[in-house]
């Protein structure tokens, strides 16, 4: 009887495999649960990007819901959500706060970020394609955007009133993700 099993073993672990790979290859990987939903939005101290004499903290963000968005001039898909973000701004008077972090800041190899060129290229792009920030958090060494377990940008955080973090999307926000996603939890927040 040992023999038998032993025979069909390695059928059944191939089968196994098999099924494991085929459930990663048709999975949605912008898909996977976030480990900061439900959670409290971490601690932080960052400066004001346009202002870095103001600090803004958990507090500045806490008493009414806020849409977070992680972005960068740098960043393609960025530019295509601004003109969105400005729209449900507007028409649905979301409160829309950036998490702006610059990807060649690396001061361990040496690079350091041009704050001014940065508010220069900031101010040009949002008077092109729409400002939809009430103000904008400087993450330059990525401290916060490691906390809250972002990979890249464009991501988005629903916080509520109380600095819950309802919902984490990552990539752009467009009227299907607004509408199908995020909207029904915004309206549920407090």
């Amino acid at each position: 009887m040992k023999y038998k099993l032993s025979l069909f073993l390695p059928l059944i672990i191939f089968v196994i495999l098999v099924g494991f790979l085929l459930k990663g290859l048709f999975s949605d990987p912008r898909q996977r649960d976030s480990a900061v939903v439900g959670k409290s939005f971490p601690e932080f101290q960052l400066p004001d990007l346009m202002n870095e004499e103001k600090v803004h903290s958990l507090q500045t963000l806490r008493g009414e819901k806020v849409l977070l968005n992680v972005w960068g001039t740098w960043c393609i898909t960025c530019k295509y959500e601004l003109p969105f973000l400005t729209k449900i701004k507007t028409e649905y008077g979301v409160k829309v706060v950036g998490i702006y972090y610059d990807q060649n800041h690396a001061p361990e190899f040496g690079q350091f970020a041009n704050i001014p060129q940065i508010q220069v290229e900031v101010k040009q792009l949002l008077a092109q394609l729409g400002d939809p920030y009430q103000f904008h958090i400087l993450d330059l060494d990525r401290t916060l955007s490691l906390d809250l377990g972002v990979t890249g940008a464009p991501e988005t955080f629903l916080m509520d009133s109380n600095g819950v973090i309802k919902a984490h999307h990552m990539g752009d926000v467009n009227e299907r993700v607004w509408r199908d996603k995020l909207a029904p939890i915004w309206n549920e927040m407090q």
